[in-house]
């Protein structure tokens, strides 16, 4: 891996960042990273033999991969790969003959791991539950699977989670009582029914892999028995206030509980802004709450040059104990627009972004660590650049944290790049994925101000696209007023797009070769693409405006690692 300029994260800062995350774990969660009992199963027969009834004989640590564990079959000819192949001379060819020699196998297409598999295969660990502390439930939590994950506690089946861009949960209530379990999960990195697109950032060998494992945060955390299950915070910088809505699970009778808000500046020795109250009666089940939270006479705004963060203390509080709590860091910024400009906080801004492709050589998945996204972030903002754009995936949630300390606006998409073979809009798997998917990312990212536009991914396929995405776009600005929408990378300019994201204004489009202005023209910098987006009365992000043959500088071979 080439390595990036040497920028150092803010340890004041990181420091920061890890005490937010950590501060409300409870100390009765069961940390499960380490070594974990492991199976393939090439012929898919573990779940038909119940495998998770049986103890797995190999041995993998996670977090971690079945690559970074040297699992799986040798790479050569016949290695059934993930994405698109637009040239297959490797295969034919006799100059490229003796590279696919066992030994000597060097595939040209993508990153080249040392072992390769997909398909289902097993993991297992045994935990042993304390007496007190889990009598109201507990959960399991996955940040990062790759891809379908099945739970099994025991011999009872728990459940499946399809999710690419979010934590894999499950409510583990009922089955974890004091004492030994074990847990046995089955990840299965194939495409199946769900086609997101075979070139998809999310999945495909062209860039992070089509890995199989588990990476991030892996625990089992204790459940209370009143507790809140979501905080969304909306807010409004012209009326300088917060609109929080609260989620409350209450598996009790009916009971009257308090509710404390409480922001403050996420900075040392910061002072909290007011405590406010409410007296709530909570039925039986799940309680929907919102509250509009004062931030005072002049709150500090978020923004690429300020990005000052509040953090949101919500306490639910059931007589003098406090019944469970939670933290959610927040930034005073909104988005609109206005005739062809974007503005933030009412000013115009300008988006100068670049392609975020899911690329991480020394391990084929992405860091879920605040400080190499950190770096990442900063890279891109000593050359200028304010704006990532994430092509058909979405990335964990510490480079959310680390592009709100780093004022970085994000364009996330829905794991998909629904073309070659996949399409939107026929009633497939498919489109209701996108709704689920991108419900998920909201739910779980939708509160860090960085989270600027979001579309349902690249470049899409299928005879009714265009109307899908329409609905998609509808759906979410009637839903959710906290960032921009628009349809999809690429295409389809749609009335209903609040920016359009399309390659129109480019300096060397499709197929243009030596046609194109960057080659035919005199280098210059006052390109007028006003031609190009006349036609609309919205804002214009352009798509992929260049993409570059680079002769290698083979001196920098030594910066390559891994």
């Amino acid at each position: 891996m080439l390595n990036r300029a040497n920028k150092l994260f803010p340890i004041s800062l990181l420091i920061l960042f890890i005490g937010c995350k950590s501060m409300f774990n409870s100390k009765q969660d069961i940390d499960l990273h380490g070594k974990w009992r492991f199976a393939i199963d090439e012929k898919d027969e573990g779940v038909d033999h119940k495998w998770y009834e049986k103890k797995l004989e190999e041995e993998v640590i996670l977090p971690g991969s079945m690559a970074t564990n040297d699992k799986g079959k040798e790479v050569d000819i016949n290695t059934s790969w993930t994405g698109g192949i637009n040239d297959s001379a490797w295969f034919t060819e006799e100059e490229y003959a003796p590279y696919r020699k066992a030994g000597n196998v060097k595939v040209p297409y993508w990153l080249q791991p040392i072992k390769y598999y997909k398909g289902a295969a097993w993991y297992q660990k045994d935990v042993d539950i304390p007496e007190k502390g889990y009598e109201d439930g507990a959960e399991l939590f996955i940040e990062r699977s790759h891809w379908e994950s099945t739970v099994w506690i025991d011999n009872k089946k728990v459940g499946m989670r399809n999710s690419l861009a979010t934590a894999h949960r499950y409510d583990l209530t009922g089955l974890l009582t004091p004492g030994k379990h074990t847990i046995t999960i089955r990840i299965d990195n194939r495409v199946k029914d769900i086609d997101v697109g075979p070139n998809s950032h999310s999945i495909s060998d062209h860039t992070q892999t089509n890995w199989n494992g588990m990476i991030g945060e892996l625990y089992i955390k204790p459940l209370k028995s009143t507790r809140i299950t979501d905080l969304q915070l909306f807010p409004n910088v012209q009326k300088k206030e917060v609109l929080a809505r609260l989620k409350i699970i209450n598996k009790g009778t009916a009971r009257k509980v308090q509710v404390h808000l409480q922001a403050a500046l996420k900075q040392k020795d910061s002072k909290n802004l007011k405590d406010l109250t409410r007296e709530v009666n909570m039925v039986e089940g799940e309680n929907l709450l919102e509250i509009m939270y004062p931030m005072g006479k002049d709150p500090a705004i978020w923004d690429e040059f300020n990005p000052t963060l509040y953090e949101m203390n919500a306490q639910l509080n059931i007589g003098d104990s406090i019944a469970d709590e939670q933290l959610k860091v927040f930034g005073m910024r909104n988005f609109s627009t206005k005739d062809k400009q974007i503005l933030l906080n009412d000013k115009p801004v300008f988006f100068r972004g670049t392609l975020e492709s899911a690329i991480f050589p020394k391990t084929g998945f992405p860091p879920t660590d605040i400080a190499s996204w950190a770096e990442i972030f900063s890279t891109c903002k000593d050359y200028g650049l304010n704006h990532i754009r994430f092509h058909s995936w979405c990335p964990p949630e510490a480079a959310f944290d680390a592009a709100d300390s780093l004022g970085m606006y994000l364009q996330i998409e829905c794991s998909s790049w629904a073309n070659q073979g996949s399409g939107l809009g026929d009633g497939k798997p498919i489109d209701q994925f996108i709704y689920d998917e991108s419900e998920r990312i909201v739910n779980d990212y939708g509160n860090h101000p960085s989270f600027s536009l979001m579309a349902y991914g690249n470049e899409p396929g299928g005879k009714n696209h265009k109307q899908y995405l329409t609905e998609f776009v509808k759906y979410w600005k009637g839903k959710d007023n906290r960032r921009l929408y628009t349809s999809a990378a690429g295409w389809p300019a749609i009335p209903e797009n609040d920016y359009n994201d399309i390659p129109e204004p480019r300096i060397q489009g499709w197929g243009e070769g030596l046609n194109s202005i960057i080659n035919k023209e005199i280098p210059r910098s006052n390109y007028d693409w006003l031609e190009d987006i006349k036609q609309f009365n919205i804002p214009t992000i352009s798509h992929e405006i260049g993409q570059w043959c680079v002769y290698p500088d083979f001196k920098e071979i030594k910066e390559y690692t891994g």
